[in-house]
């Protein structure tokens, strides 16, 4: 369907400004794009020959296999990141019967395309199997490439949501743009233990004061039932960039699994996949619908709700993959515009599902819109324009429908309107330096931790960090360099087990910075943190050449970031460059080895495959 559209203010001078230079820097790239996906009349299959169309519905059941012979219904790819080890994407499991189902009703057939690898940051945070985790975004790429390369599709279903999953499915998805594809999400779980009550515990065991028993109950209470975790890190900022962009349908990002509107949506979202394809008079393909309007829509969305600092890394791979090309610089000038709307741990006191309860992305949609700060003509699954968003949806006698979200927010303290935001500028900030550009997340900072000048503690290793802590050598205020985090040293991963450690020292009174090539992800918090430095450590990068003691000055107003040592020394000195051998060794990590190689910077999204 299509929605009319509201009569809505002239777009921002600076959403203008930036979507422009997108679009001229991009030309080349996106034009060749889109010179292959071009869309071809008549379902996909009839173009293959028989024995490969027979290979292709050979297990299907006699209905389906007699539709997809006649090459009459759409046919329709689920690819789908279901595990029952990730609460996220246990929901997953019941879906595929439900697409099923509500794809005949519509007259399409749907088939189980592929499943492609989930693992779990919360899982593998400060073990070694963290530094498969960014890489892992490529290989899901490539499986959702594999599942739709058979020639049998003209839409796909891609079911997932954590970190590295759902832009995974997406760059994967974009080598088929010529199809329409439609995200499905799963829901959050129930909201548990305080998250400041579970940072407590946390903080309290690494200071040795409760035992792994306490810090266990604790957790448990935490992540305690199917569904995504509630606190607002990258698999939640997933959610609402996928809304954002129109893949998802209104207000599917944050209903809770197992409940009837969550079914109802999963049918409805084959429906609409249904109704879309080439073979119809809706065909929304996915290269029309992420275009630079797309994009820049994204990052304003997580500029205004605080978002996960790993999509500087993921939304630039994302682009790169539709052939579009954005840079740091554009995300921080839209930060200094787009101002903070909503407060969701760890920037705040609430979760997700609070903020879904608040007005959640329908609202945050319509105030954004409201301030001219979205594209609101660009193309989605329901058609074009982002009005149909700003809509939840309901059941009203069992039926699926959506009503307009209410014109106050359910809780000030969680979600805001344009005219009184928490902050006039969004919640990331691009830092530029002797030191390289990194990224810093500052919604969540004390005005004093806006800038910070101390003394450099250099570490090869979040394990050496927390050594230092538990030796109580971390005293006064202090710079905790790590570097030979990036992506070619180790596959840069989440730095997590250094949060409760920082967070300790900060609440004792001491000026407390984090440098790092590495990342930290929407865990991102009160404390300081310098991430994603480019070039990073074993690509030469400037942080090889700190030594302990140089003082080391954030400003994050300013956007700087430097060494403050004398440029003669500075330039004399040799960069520490050297990746630590166990990187190549043990958990599986060999396999990765072309791809540590082969990977880009974090500013160029880190691809290890494809351009």
């Amino acid at each position: 369907m299509t929605s009319v559209a509201k009569i809505v203010p002239p777009l921002h001078a600076v959403v203008a400004r930036v979507t422009a230079r997108i679009l001229a820097r991009s030309a080349p790239l996106r034009g060749e794009y889109l010179a292959h996906r071009a869309p071809r009349a008549g379902p996909a299959r009839e173009r293959l020959p028989c024995a490969n169309l027979a290979h292709g519905f050979a297990a299907a059941g006699e209905g389906d296999k007699a539709r997809l012979r006649e090459v009459s219904w759409p046919n329709i790819a689920i690819v789908s990141a279901y595990n029952d080890l990730l609460s996220a994407h246990q929901p997953l499991e019941r879906f595929p019967a439900l697409i099923k189902m509500a794809a005949r009703e519509a007259g399409a057939v749907a088939q189980f395309a592929g499943g492609v690898p989930a693992m779990c940051d919360g899982v593998t945070q400060g073990t070694t199997g963290m530094e498969l985790s960014l890489f892992s975004r490529d290989v899901i790429a490539m499986a959702t490439a594999v599942a739709l390369t058979h020639g049998m599709f003209d839409a796909a279903l891609c079911l997932g949501v954590c970190d590295k999953i759902v832009p995974g499915l997406l760059i994967g998805a974009l080598a088929f743009g010529e199809l329409p594809v439609v995200f499905v999400p799963a829901g959050p779980m129930p909201s548990g233990l305080d998250n400041h009550a579970k940072a407590r515990v946390r903080q309290l065991y690494a200071q040795g004061e409760v035992d792994r028993a306490a810090l266990l109950e604790s957790e448990s209470r935490s992540y305690h039932a199917p569904g995504t975790c509630t606190f607002y890190g990258t698999a939640n900022s997933n959610q609402m960039l996928m809304e954002i962009m129109g893949l998802h349908l209104p207000g599917a990002a944050f209903v809770p699994p197992n409940t009837a509107l969550r079914d109802a949506l999963t049918r409805a979202a084959a429906r609409r996949a249904a109704a879309i394809t080439a073979l119809g008079k809706q065909y929304q393909p996915l290269s029309r619908i992420v275009d630079e309007r797309a994009v820049v829509n994204a990052i304003v969305g997580l500029l205004a709700t605080g978002g996960s600092t790993n999509h500087t890394i993921h939304l630039v791979a994302i682009a790169r993959a539709a052939g579009l090309i954005i840079t740091w610089d554009d995300f921080d000038e839209l930060s200094a515009v787009v101002p903070l709307l909503a407060r969701i741990y760890p920037n705040g006191s609430a979760d997700v599902n609070h903020f879904h309860a608040a007005g959640g992305t329908a609202f945050l949609i319509r105030e954004l819109l409201g301030g001219g700060l979205l594209h609101p003509d660009c193309h989605t699954v329901m058609g074009t324009g982002l009005e149909a968003y700003t809509r939840e949806p309901q059941l009203a006698q069992g039926e699926l429908c959506w009503r307009d979200v209410p014109e106050h927010s359910g809780d000030p303290q969680v979600l805001r309107p344009l005219a009184d935001p928490f902050s006039p500028d969004g919640g990331l900030k691009l830092l530029r330096g002797n030191l390289g550009r990194a990224v810093i997340k500052t919604s969540a900072l004390q005005p004093r931790d806006r800038i910070v000048e101390a003394p450099a503690r250099v570490f090869d290793s979040q394990e050496a960090v927390s050594a230092a802590f538990a030796q109580g050598a971390l005293q006064g205020d202090v710079a905790v360099v790590v570097r030979l985090q990036g992506p070619r040293a180790n596959g840069m991963p989440e730095l997590h087990a250094l949060t409760p450690a920082l967070s300790v020292l900060q609440k004792r009174g001491q000026r407390v910075l984090l440098v790092t090539d590495g990342r930290m992800s929407g865990a991102s918090g009160s404390v300081p943190a310098a991430i994603h430095l480019t070039p990073e450590c074993l690509g030469g990068g400037p942080i090889g050449r700190v030594r302990d003691g140089d003082r080391i000055r954030l400003d994050s107003v300013a956007g700087t970031l430097d060494a403050l040592v004398c440029a003669e020394t500075w330039s004399a000195r040799e960069p520490a460059c050297a990746a630590p051998g166990a990187a190549a060794h043990g958990h599986g990590r060999e396999l990765f080895s072309t791809f540590r190689k082969a990977v880009g910077d974090a500013e160029s999204g880190a691809l290890a495959c494809g351009s």
